[in-house]
């Protein structure tokens, strides 16, 4: 599996489950909230580069709201 294979599928498998919260405007919040604190920096890098790119295709609509909010390292 490609490295970036592995942050989509990373980040659908947070968005499903994020995705279960009954509060709709609290759901990419979450999303967010978990990468910025869990993920590594460079892994934050990687997945906005896809996004920003247009290469995340498969990617759960959620992570693609949540990503204004995910931080790129300082």
């Amino acid at each position: 599996m490609q490295a970036d294979d592995k942050l989509l599928r990373m980040a659908n498998q947070i968005a499903i489950f994020c995705a279960s919260n009954p509060r709709a405007e609290a759901r990419a919040p979450a999303l967010a909230e978990h990468i910025n604190k869990f993920w590594d920096p460079r892994m934050r890098v990687a997945l906005l580069a896809l996004v920003e790119g247009g290469r995340a295709t498969g990617l759960h609509p959620l992570v693609v709201e949540a990503a204004p909010a995910i931080r790129p390292p300082c």
